[in-house]
């Protein structure tokens, strides 16, 4: 099942077990599955990326605090949005981790209803970032079918080049430029050349 399918997990990483079974309760309440962590290294260790969430975690912790391990997120490639819990006194801390690609961060105690969105957004993003990736893979698999004579003639005839100006620059006949056109087209289902570029596009295969 892909990825994206799967239903979505909120992660709680916080070292306090009351705080956290305070969290995993108002998480339940706005109606997501959880999975809670007493440490980033525990988190690191027991979680399982594939399902798609997001991570609401506390800015301060002992051994490796939230933003090291929202760095050691990076490193490791976890695709999960970052919600962070700070105290008053963090909110500097909150704002350089939001600079440093966190979604959000809302001081403790988090108001239920100010939590409830701030997941839902999350949530609905990681989704659909993971939706997209896998569009793209797919896209990408697509692409890899071709030939690769037909993948050098797919960006030229997605440029809008005409048979015979790609004839001239590859060295092959107009007729074999007709075949791949019309093989290329088949193999990655577009139906003229501006999907064509479109497909092209989205898989980086052109660059704006």
């Amino acid at each position: 099942m892909k990825s994206s399918k799967l239903t979505p997990v909120v992660r709680i990483v916080d070292d306090d077990e009351k705080v956290l079974a305070s969290e995993a309760f108002l998480v339940n309440m706005a109606g997501f599955r959880t999975s809670t962590y007493n440490s980033a290294k525990e988190f690191l260790e027991k979680d399982d990326p594939l399902f798609p969430g997001c991570v609401i975690l506390d800015i301060r912790m002992p051994e490796m605090s939230g933003l090291q391990l929202q760095e050691e997120m990076k490193k490791r490639e976890i695709d999960l949005p970052i919600i962070f819990l700070t105290g008053h006194g963090d909110i500097d801390m909150a704002v350089k981790a939001l600079l440093t690609g966190a979604t959000d961060f809302i001081v403790k105690p988090p108001e239920p209803t100010r939590l409830k969105e701030a997941l839902a957004k999350a949530v609905a993003k990681n989704q659909s970032d993971r939706e997209a990736a896998e569009t793209c893979e797919e896209m990408r698999a697509q692409f890899d079918l071709l030939t690769p004579a037909e993948k050098k003639a797919a960006e030229m005839i997605a440029l809008g080049k005409l048979n015979k100006v790609i004839s001239f620059e590859l060295e092959v006949s107009e007729q074999a430029v007709k075949n791949w056109r019309s093989s290329i087209f088949h193999k990655l289902n577009c139906k003229n050349i501006v999907e064509l570029n479109a497909f092209l596009r989205k898989i980086h295969i052109l660059n704006d």
